[in-house]
């Protein structure tokens, strides 16, 4: 179902129907919606078609959005909190999500880059963290590892980085805060 609700879906869905109807029109001698039809349609349905092709779906959100909202909007939690908007939305034009962030970590490998599976929100110790499973493809988990106390400076003040291997090709990295930021959370 989510597929069906992309934008690149969308566009190709109503400029088909845009294209069958004008056609339709024109050959039951309609030349108001034949016009509009088919001069509209086409356009809206190549647009449409060029973003599919194109299209990064998000990563599966595997908490609920209304579970640890109180953690997610406080004041401190802003850098995850635009990470998650970040990768749980549609992309177009780029291979993986945090692709500039990980070209920038030297975590990335143009013809396998890593590809992010899944995020999950945690409540550490009254402070917010997100897991990211990552399917590391082309860059090996000894390069992640050898990154891991810039990864957690790099995508916010305060944060630290934890990584868990799952297998030879899949590893979990954590964004948790450290603990200036957790002693600082006000008490829920």
């Amino acid at each position: 179902m989510e597929a069906l609700t992309s934008p690149g879906s969308l566009l190709t869905i109503l400029g088909a129907a845009l294209t069958v109807i004008g056609s339709i029109a024109y050959v039951t001698d309609s030349p108001n919606i034949s016009l509009a039809g088919v001069f509209y349609g086409v356009p809206v349905l190549l647009g449409g078609l060029a973003l599919k092709s194109s299209e990064l779906p998000p990563a599966q959100r595997l908490t609920p959005t209304a579970e640890l909202r109180q953690l997610r909007e406080q004041p401190e939690s802003e850098p995850l909190r635009k990470l998650l908007k970040d990768v749980t939305r549609w992309r177009y034009g780029q291979k993986a999500h945090l692709e500039s962030s990980l070209e920038a970590l030297k975590l990335w490998n143009e013809d396998a880059p890593p590809e992010l599976l899944s995020v999950a929100e945690r409540d550490v110790e009254g402070g917010y963290g997100l897991v990211l499973h990552f399917r590391c493809h082309g860059v090996p988990p000894e390069r992640w590892q050898a990154k891991q106390e810039r990864l957690g400076r790099f995508f916010g003040p305060g944060l630290r980085a934890e990584l868990r291997l799952i297998s030879a090709t899949e590893l979990e990295l954590s964004l948790l805060p450290g603990a200036d930021l957790v002693e600082s959370a006000p008490a829920a």
